[in-house]
């Protein structure tokens, strides 16, 4: 366990490494973009604001890793509960801002001739607003329903060992699942987002062979790579719930830790991702690794 525990913890620091490397990169570039040009686009403060609560998220991930296997004689129950609701907050605009970024691309790159669409589609910016400000409901849900949680732990010590370990049992199910289920709506949105903009690249591709036209013009390349950001978001955070939903069931050790480890991929390997698929972001990186190589 102890050489499980040497190489989980290796591969924890690497993904914190890069994972904060990428995200404070994104968040930089659009900061003294938007210094240079006084404004920003919509993509631009989607991906800067991505870029913070990611970078947030690698912290409470991290901190939670020292405290849970490399230090847990020093954890105490209220550093506890502040990870918890810095981990619930972080995560929350982790997903639901990647979610607004799906949205965005279908609205800004699909191409339908539905009323409802074509509507959403003029005010992109409103939509985006109004999205993020209705899941703040759900993350003070989630926050009032761990509490709830935390307080009914609390009072574990009242009552026989079977009554407390019956409790346990039943805090641990209502915890994990109010958590699949606040977690699942953005990985379901966004896959919707997925299938409708594979949908929209069918029908350009079918229109286009109509024409007699090749199917590498500028719009298909625009309808891959949002496919490309967004596919990969949602395999990561699919393996990001998949590992902590295991590691919130599992008893045995071993397995705590390969999920934990696993679940940090997706903070950080999915923004080198969302800089390959951005022009701007994507050129300024090979400038700086250029510039770097010959220093």
């Amino acid at each position: 366990v102890n050489l499980l525990a040497n190489i989980a913890s290796i591969l924890v620091i690497v993904e914190f490494v890069i994972g904060n490397f990428a995200n404070v990169f994104i968040a930089l570039v659009n900061c003294i973009d938007l210094i240079n040009r006084q404004r920003i686009s919509s993509a631009d403060g989607i991906l800067s604001a991505l870029a913070v609560s990611r970078i947030g998220l690698l912290w409470v991930i991290s901190i939670n890793w020292y405290f849970t296997v490399l230090n847990p004689d020093i954890y105490r129950k209220q550093t506890e509960i502040i990870i918890r609701i810095a981990w619930a907050v972080t995560n929350h605009f982790s997903a639901w801002l990647a979610t607004s970024l799906s949205i965005f691309y279908l609205l800004k790159i699909a191409n339908f001739s539905n009323f409802i669409f074509l509507h959403l589609k003029k005010r992109e910016r409103s939509v985006i607003l109004v999205i993020m400000l209705g899941t703040l409901m759900l993350l003070f849900s989630h926050l009032v329903i761990a509490s709830i949680l935390e307080t009914m732990q609390m009072n574990e010590n009242i009552g026989n060992v079977t009554q407390n370990t019956k409790l346990k049992d039943i805090t641990n199910f209502l915890n994990m699942t109010a958590f699949t289920l606040l977690n699942s709506m953005p990985f379901f949105i966004s896959l919707i987002c997925v299938l409708l903009l594979i949908y929209s690249l069918c029908k350009h591709l079918r229109r286009m062979r109509l024409h007699g036209k090749g199917s590498q013009d500028p719009s298909t390349k625009i309808h891959v790579k949002a496919l490309q950001t967004v596919i990969s978001f949602l395999l990561l955070l699919a393996v990001y719930f998949v590992s902590l939903t295991i590691s919130g069931w599992s008893s045995k050790k071993p397995v705590t830790l390969l999920c934990q480890a696993a679940g940090l991929l997706y903070p950080s390997s999915h923004s080198f991702v969302l800089i390959w698929g951005n022009r701007k972001l994507k050129e300024t990186f090979v400038s700086v690794l250029w510039q770097a190589r010959w220093c």
